[in-house]
Formats: structure tokens, C-alpha cells, sequence
């Protein structure tokens, strides 16, 4: 073999040899390329439902409720939930109305229309509390603000204040009784903001000598240590026990969550020993069925006897009358155990 022949062969040969790690170098490069694998992508909700969650209700929603509307799949299980959400939350199941919801869709209204500024009214500290527990049983307004008598439990003494608000709500479940709220707008713009303090609406605080107390004026206290404590919650030097600090800081923590829900006053009663003064017979067949491995679904069938039930007029017809009950269920896996209600007719 010539040599130039036997020099073109492994001229080839070595060209050959070079390009197969390039090629396979390619395809493992193109293989873990992440811009070239598929991602699995949640489709955001439709307007309607995030604005439903987000605007419409994002003040009395619980935690665990909005977990679970996240993870729904389908616009058919969206409708079944938002349906299921007023209908534990309805004081009156038994009418076709859910008062509750007529309720609260007005004071989302009534928000929108008296405390917008700059923002809209729902989203204010007003209009939040409004929305949470409606109309409060008491209100004083100082909407122009100026001179101001201290009631002795702040101090004494006269000043002069920002515009503020005063609500009282005799009582609020999951919150207490005598409960006292104050907003105030230090800017003016008419933003009124849930107060930490009641020095907050003091608008001479920052004026050496202006403003004083009845005990800074006799010497017996300073005024800066109000105003060191102005960004603090509470008073420090407190009368009353709602002014405490640690009462003030439970108060705002309890106004951030959602009010209880409805629902849950039929759990208290199951267990409330109650004598029933018209009981109902009745039996009862309870069935299960495995879902997953975690998951075991429980039917609950129920029987009494016709001659235990009455019929009632509705529009000039007899319908029998509705039979309402309510059960608790839990199971031995350190899962909570949950109250679900349902009726029969």
C-alpha cells in the first residue's frame, strides 16, 4: 500500500473518530437542555374565581379553606365549593335566602361607598372590619379632629387630635365582649388607620410642652415616655385592662382572623349535653368504602318510620317536613376529626 493512500485512510478514520463524541455529546446536552422538557404548568383562575377569593371574600375565608378552593381541578368544583362556603355560613338554612350572604355583600358596598380614599373602601382598615362584623353597635366620630378632653383612663388633660373614629361592638365571637376599636388619619387624606395606640391621634404628641396630661402637667410623668411608646401597642401606664399592652396586641391578632364560621355552632351543640324533648326514631346503616390508601370514604343511611314525621303547607302543597341532623366524624390516624351537616327531607 502507497503511502499516500495509507495517509488519506486515517485522515478519514480520525475524522470519523472526532465526530461521534460531538454527536453524542450533543444529544446528551440536548437531553438535559431543561428548555426541552415539558413543564407542568397549574392554569391560573379564571378572573371570576380569583377575584371571588381575593376581593369578594378575602377577609372571612379561613386558612384551610382557601387551601382547599387552590386545589380544586374544575369550574364545577369551584361552583360546588363557593355554594357549600355560604351555605356554612347561613344562620337560617331552612329559607331560601342565605341572610348571611345578602348581608354581606351590602357592607361590601357600604365600604366601597364611605371609606374609599385613594383605595378602594374595602380595602381600608375601616372598610375590613365593616365587612368582617358589620355595623358596630356604637360610633363616635371626630372627623374634623381638634380640641380634645382626655377621658381619664388616657391621661387627662386636653389636646388636640387628627380626625378619628371610635366603634364599639357589645360582642364578637371569637373576639369577646365590650370590644373598643379606634381608626385614626394622621395624614388627612381620609384614609383612617386601626390604631395601636391611642396616643396615635394625640396631634401635638411631637410639641414639647402642647398637649400635656394631667400627671405629665404635675410633674409626674414625662411626655416622651409617651411619645418613645407611640409605635408600641397599648399603654404602658394603662387604667383599664383593654389598654394593656398584652390586650391591645390580642385584640388586633383576633380582629386579623376571620370570624368563626356559622357551621361550627352546630359542632358546640353536638357536644352540649341536651335532653331532646321531641326525639326522633330512627336507624341507621353506616357503609365504607376505600378510596385510597389514605382515604376511606363513610356513607350514612337513615330510616324512620312515616308516622314519626308531619307534613307542612308550602304554597298550598303538603311536603313533609325537612329533618335536619348533624354529625361528627374522626378517625385513629391523628387526623382531625371534622362535623359535617346535611339534611333530608
Amino acid at each position: 500500500m502507497s503511502y499516500p493512500k495509507l495517509a488519506l485512510r486515517l485522515a478519514i478514520i480520525l475524522s470519523v473518530l472526532n465526530s461521534v463524541p460531538f454527536l453524542f455529546g450533543q444529544d446528551s446536552r440536548s437531553a438535559q437542555d431543561p428548555s426541552q422538557k415539558s413543564r407542568n404548568v397549574k392554569p391560573e383562575l379564571k378572573k371570576a374565581y380569583k377575584d371571588w377569593l381575593d376581593k369578594d371574600v378575602t377577609y372571612i375565608i379561613t386558612d384551610e379553606e382557601r387551601k382547599a378552593f387552590k386545589k380544586l381541578a374544575t369550574d364545577d368544583e369551584r361552583e360546588r365549593f363557593i355554594e357549600e362556603f355560604w351555605r356554612r355560613r347561613d344562620p337560617d338554612p331552612d329559607t331560601d335566602e342565605n341572610e348571611f350572604k345578602e348581608e354581606y355583600y351590602e357592607r361590601i358596598a357600604y365600604a366601597n361607598e364611605h371609606f374609599a380614599s385613594g383605595i378602594p373602601g374595602w380595602k381600608s382598615d375601616r372598610g375590613r372590619i365593616w365587612i368582617m362584623y358589620g355595623k358596630p353597635d356604637g360610633r363616635e366620630t371626630h372627623p374634623m379632629g381638634g380640641s380634645y378632653d382626655r377621658p381619664s383612663y388616657e391621661g387627662g388633660g386636653s389636646t388636640s387630635t387628627y380626625p378619628f373614629e371610635t366603634w364599639f361592638y357589645r360582642y364578637l365571637p371569637g373576639v369577646g365582649s365590650g370590644i373598643e376599636i379606634e381608626f385614626v388619619d394622621p395624614t388627612g387624606s381620609g384614609e383612617y388607620r386601626l390604631a395601636r395606640n391611642p396616643n396615635e391621634k394625640d396631634a401635638l404628641l411631637n410639641i414639647p410642652g402642647a398637649g400635656l396630661t394631667l400627671s405629665e402637667q404635675l410633674g409626674l410623668s414625662d411626655k416622651g415616655d409617651r411619645i418613645s411608646g407611640l409605635g408600641g401597642t397599648g399603654l404602658s401606664n394603662y387604667q383599664r385592662e383593654q389598654d394593656s399592652p398584652f390586650s391591645r396586641l390580642q385584640l388586633l391578632k383576633d380582629l386579623s382572623r376571620p370570624p368563626q364560621v356559622k357551621f361550627n355552632d352546630l359542632a358546640t351543640a353536638v357536644n352540649t349535653g341536651v335532653v331532646e324533648e321531641n326525639p326522633l326514631n330512627f336507624d341507621i346503616r353506616v357503609d365504607f368504602f376505600r378510596q385510597s390508601d389514605e382515604r376511606v370514604i363513610s356513607a350514612f343511611t337513615i330510616q324512620t318510620e312515616n308516622k314519626d314525621l308531619v307534613f307542612q303547607d308550602s304554597g298550598g302543597l303538603q311536603h313533609r317536613k325537612t329533618c335536619r341532623h348533624l354529625r361528627r366524624s374522626g378517625n385513629h390516624n391523628r387526623h382531625n376529626s371534622g362535623a359535617h351537616g346535611s339534611e333530608r327531607s
